[in-house]
């Protein structure tokens, strides 16, 4: 089978709820970085077989196959396919591991993946609200087979599990705002953020022709351990987790454009990484968020290797829990998981969050000069996301 290489990553600056970002369509904000590949590597993007797409709203704005409207209304060619799928908060990494297994396979021999989520405009859940009338998603007969539970309450248990105190999930969330402004400040960030020109909106929320220009991440805050403690805790009154340890409602999109290594070389193009492998594993979907585990427990010993052997970890910062268990279960060296910050500080725009995570390990793998990433993401009913890349 051929190698999959990584020839470019391309992410929105995330926005905060209501922010930056707020104004944007879903598929406007998608293709403004799918375009981008082309116009950073030079690529014709009629090279491109097959695109995949990662959104977990799919309604109003971010329905109608989102990932196929932001490439038509950004100009590209309209025989350039595309799929959206729908992994729960793990969608754009599987996105990513589709299309390189597409690649792999020979169906095509390039291909884009990305996601996107515009929280602000599509509320987290509205696609599944009574509301609209359409029934619930969760059937009868689910009920006799598995508790259902939050995802805020999967949170907790998970730090019953593994013995993880508020003190804890405060540090990793300290830590995480702490990290993401030293990116920031050393502009680490600098080669895979595009900066987006957005309309402002008023009071009423309604879209001026004015505009403004987010360059940076909106969600990282000015807190300290003792800010930390004084929040209130969610899911349960004695939680271990606040609003500081919790990924935060955000809004953007990234992109990732992949192709066979021998493309790249008749292309003159220089990839930045190639994949090693790829999974998708289902686990408790009471626990629910302990994916990450069992997803890289896989990896590792498919490919016959130990977290020793990997010089940098993007795990989603869906809770501090879920970070902290996943340290603790395999061992990890805490220095390398998240080392400019996650979801925590950045923010956490669902679909779109796995092509973030991409990207910042990609551009990572470059800056740090180091060789083996792992992403890996926790998603909604019990499973896990997993991707080996190494830098060339």
């Amino acid at each position: 089978m051929p190698d999959v290489v990584i020839v470019e990553a391309v992410r929105t600056p995330i926005g905060r709820r209501n922010g930056g970002l707020a104004s944007m369509h879903a598929a406007d904000l998608l293709g403004l970085v799918q375009k981008e590949l082309f116009d950073r590597t030079g690529v014709d993007p009629s090279e491109v077989g097959q695109s995949v797409t990662g959104c977990v709203s799919q309604v109003g704005e971010q329905s109608f196959n989102v990932g196929r409207t932001s490439w038509l209304a950004a100009g590209l060619p309209m025989e350039v396919a595309n799929t959206t799928v729908d992994t729960q908060c793990g969608s754009s990494q599987q996105a990513t591991n589709l299309a390189a297994a597409l690649v792999q396979a020979g169906v095509v021999d390039a291909t884009v993946a990305g996601g996107v989520e515009v929280m602000s405009r599509i509320p987290i859940g509205i696609n599944s609200s009574k509301k609209l009338g359409l029934g619930v998603p969760i059937p009868k007969p689910y009920f006799a087979q598995y508790e259902f539970t939050s995802q805020f309450e999967a949170a907790e248990r998970i730090a019953d599990k593994w013995g993880i105190t508020r003190a804890d999930t405060d540090e990793f969330g300290f830590r995480s705002q702490q990290l993401a402004a030293q990116a920031w400040n050393e502009d680490r960030f600098g080669t895979q953020v595009l900066a987006v020109t957005a309309h402002d909106i008023d009071k009423e929320g309604n879209i001026l022709e004015t505009t403004h220009l987010v360059e940076r991440d909106e969600g990282l805050r000015d807190t300290t351990m003792e800010g930390l403690a004084k929040l209130k805790a969610v899911a349960r009154e004695d939680g271990r987790h606040t609003a500081g340890s919790s990924s935060q409602i955000s809004d953007g999109a990234a992109a990732v454009l992949m192709m066979t290594a021998e493309k790249a070389a008749a292309l003159g193009l220089t990839p930045k990484a190639r994949v090693i492998d790829t999974c998708l594993v289902g686990v408790d979907p009471v626990l629910m968020l302990t994916g990450p585990i069992d997803a890289t427990q896989q990896l590792l010993a498919r490919n016959e290797m130990t977290t020793g052997d990997i010089d940098l970890v993007e795990i989603n910062e869906a809770f501090a829990s879920v970070a902290l268990a996943f340290e603790r279960e395999l061992n990890v060296d805490r220095d390398i998981i998240n080392p400019n910050g996650g979801a925590i500080a950045l923010g956490h725009p669902l679909g779109g969050t796995g092509a973030f995570l991409m990207t910042k390990a990609v551009h990572e793998l470059e800056r740090a000069d180091k060789q083996t990433a792992l992403i890996t993401m926790c998603c909604g009913g019990g499973i896990g996301t997993g991707t080996l890349i190494e830098r060339i």
